[in-house]
């Protein structure tokens, strides 16, 4: 059998909704700025634009706000990564 490495891999507990609850439209309305920081919190029920798993929980900062997604700056180890998602799988940090 071929080993399976697919995209979400070992996601069982990670993308699944815990209890369903109405999320609303003012994740979408909300305007981001260069600097601001932000948690990417994976929705599993948006599959276009979600970031990959180990940035699950992550605090960045917004490098550039586009149309639909943003493109998010975060520091894994030593290195500062570039990560786009949508708006779905990004909650502001307050």
């Amino acid at each position: 059998m071929a080993r399976n490495s697919g995209y979400r891999r070992k996601t069982r507990s990670l993308l699944s909704k815990r209890k369903p609850y109405p999320k609303g439209l003012s994740y979408l309305l909300r305007d981001y700025k260069s600097d601001d920081k932000v948690i990417i919190i994976i929705d599993p029920t948006q599959v276009k634009g979600m970031p990959h798993r180990r940035f699950h929980g992550l605090v960045g900062t917004v490098k550039q706000a586009n149309k639909r997604s943003l493109e998010i700056a975060v520091p894994v180890g030593k290195k500062l990564k570039t990560v786009i998602a949508r708006f779905e799988h990004i909650k502001p940090q307050n």
